[in-house]
């Protein structure tokens, strides 16, 4: 099983969407591994700190880097994102129920970031759930091939797939 769902309009919004599916799977006593994105400050604006919640419990790691006033440039911090793929990689040997990626991006596009462990994840049969915005889509279906299936934005519903039997 893989599944994913596509970025809404509202910045952010997967984000808190993955962090809520996240949240009632852990209360029901799922054994998780991945990463939820969580967001602090000024968002609306771009300017933002991103963290990652690892689900096993085990912390946060900040992503995100300070480029100072009026930079253009990418804000992730690619060396904060590998070391939350090496930790949810120990995460992933425990053998969850469900690998929980907060996105496919730019770094998964270029198979580095949480691409490898989602490789291994389904080869293992743990299944699945990430998100993927719009830029990313077709990197994400060269990656996936006909593997994925697309999940609305709706908390249920994605529960009700990841409560599915395989």
């Amino acid at each position: 099983m893989f599944g994913y769902v596509t970025a809404e309009a509202t910045r952010g919004g997967i984000d808190r969407l993955l962090a809520e599916v996240a949240e009632t799977l852990a209360a029901e006593g799922w054994a998780l591994a991945g990463a939820v994105q969580v967001n602090a400050g000024r968002c609306d604006t771009g300017d933002c700190d991103m963290d990652l919640r690892l689900l096993d419990g085990s912390g946060t790691i900040r992503i995100s880097q300070t480029l100072g006033r009026g930079a253009n440039g990418c804000k992730l911090d690619t060396a904060g994102l590998e070391e939350a793929a090496g930790r949810v990689a120990v995460a992933l040997g425990q053998r969850p129920r469900l690998l929980i990626v907060n996105k496919f991006g730019r770094q998964e596009a270029e198979g580095r970031g949480f691409r490898p462990l989602i490789a291994e994840a389904l080869g293992a049969g743990i299944p699945v759930l990430t998100g993927v915005s719009h830029d990313h889509r077709a990197a994400f279906a060269a990656f996936a091939e006909d593997l994925a299936t697309a999940l609305p934005a709706d908390a249920a519903a994605i529960l009700n797939w990841c409560r599915a039997p395989a």
